[in-house]
């Protein structure tokens, strides 16, 4: 029988994600009323969808008008 063995996390493997995230992907912040960001979880979660995919979806259609 084998046992399942976590795998524990380093910091060097961190490090090098951290390295690829920030080479390939740019951050964009948004403040918007704390009624409306509500809203907006909780139908992400009821369409379960994450946020970051509605965000991205919403930006290609914008750049294509």
């Amino acid at each position: 029988m084998s046992e399942l063995v976590k795998k524990r996390k380093t910091k060097t493997s961190t490090a090098v994600k951290s390295r690829y995230n920030q080479k390939v992907y740019d951050v964009i912040s948004v403040r918007v009323p704390k009624d409306l960001s509500k809203a907006f979880r909780e139908k992400c979660i009821k369409e379960n969808v994450s946020q970051a995919s509605v965000l991205k979806n919403a930006i290609e259609t914008f750049l294509k008008s």
